[in-house]
């Protein structure tokens, strides 16, 4: 983990899962948040403001594909990663579409799902090398 502790929020109504993600985040050093469906999820993303989201496809009252499409309308939306029991390769397909880092397909085992948050959060250091070092004109 870098020097800035990385907050994680989980947008989940299996309370099971929620908890367990949870608990194997905060050892690993990350801060987490609970929401249980897809309203509370952009309640608390506008409170939090998390560098991630972990958010399940299917909830009562709201899934996760509006909360895919409210990020897209943020300034500097958080990495995401979907979880889902679902099959579909539609699904998958929208879901990268909205952006999503990564898609895992329930049961994952949670290093899986700890490896994908390390990715996702990773530093583009290749990126933020070649915006600061421009190409010299050469004649």
């Amino acid at each position: 983990m870098d020097d800035e502790q990385k907050t994680v929020l989980i947008i989940d109504d299996d309370r099971e899962i929620a908890s367990t993600i949870q608990s194997v985040l905060t050892h690993s050093g990350y801060r987490v948040f609970l929401a249980n469906n897809g309203i509370e999820g952009q309640r608390q993303i506008e409170a939090v403001k998390p560098d991630m989201v972990i958010t399940d496809m299917m909830m009562p009252r709201m899934g996760g594909f509006p909360v895919l499409e409210f990020l897209k309308t943020m300034t500097n939306p958080p990495k995401v990663i979907m979880v889902t029991a679902n099959e579909g390769s539609r699904h998958k397909a929208y879901a990268e579409m909205l952006g999503v880092a990564d898609y895992l397909r329930k049961p994952f085992p949670m290093e899986v799902l700890l490896e994908a948050v390390r990715r996702a959060l990773a530093p583009e250091e290749g990126a933020k090398a070649v915006k600061r070092a421009p190409r010299k004109k050469t004649t």
